[in-house]
């Protein structure tokens, strides 16, 4: 079963809280896919990634791109795991058939969005009773709180 982490944000967009986490991914030697949930997204994360300061370098790459197995961070929409990473994260709702493929799987999902909430309540329950190992995370003053 995945250990799957629910990460409620609730003070940052996904664009400046994606990087700091895909950036801790890096730091212990990982690779991660970023599953989104259109084209669209993909192409967006893509330019936002480029952009980040904090951390200052995310190498990472998509469909445009190519050269999956070269990438630490694929960005696809599309479930799939080209670059054999440890780590998936699901945005935009984004679900995966393949979570036991994954060692930690982090579901971000926008607070301000009640409709978001509301299918990762649904997403929540989904895994509680397929068994996999739940946790929640929301942002606070000093970053990220575990919550249950």
């Amino acid at each position: 079963m995945a250990e799957i982490g629910f990460y409620h944000l609730t003070r940052t967009p996904l664009e400046r809280a994606l990087p700091r986490l895909l950036g801790r991914v890096l730091d212990t030697g990982g690779r991660a896919v970023v599953l989104c949930g259109s084209p669209e997204r993909v192409k967006a994360l893509d330019a936002s990634l480029w952009l980040s300061t904090d951390p200052d370098w995310l190498p990472h790459g998509s469909r445009a791109m190519g050269h999956a197995a070269m990438q630490p961070i694929w960005l696809t929409d599309t479930d799939e795991n080209p670059n054999g990473a440890g780590f998936l994260f699901l945005v935009d709702g984004a679900e995966s058939a393949g979570l036991d493929a994954y060692g930690r799987v982090l579901d971000l999902f926008d607070g301000g969005d009640e409709q978001a909430v509301a299918a990762a309540r649904r997403r929540w329950q989904a895994g509680k009773a397929a068994g996999h190992s739940l946790t929640y995370w929301q942002q606070g003053p000093r970053g990220w709180e575990k919550k249950a």
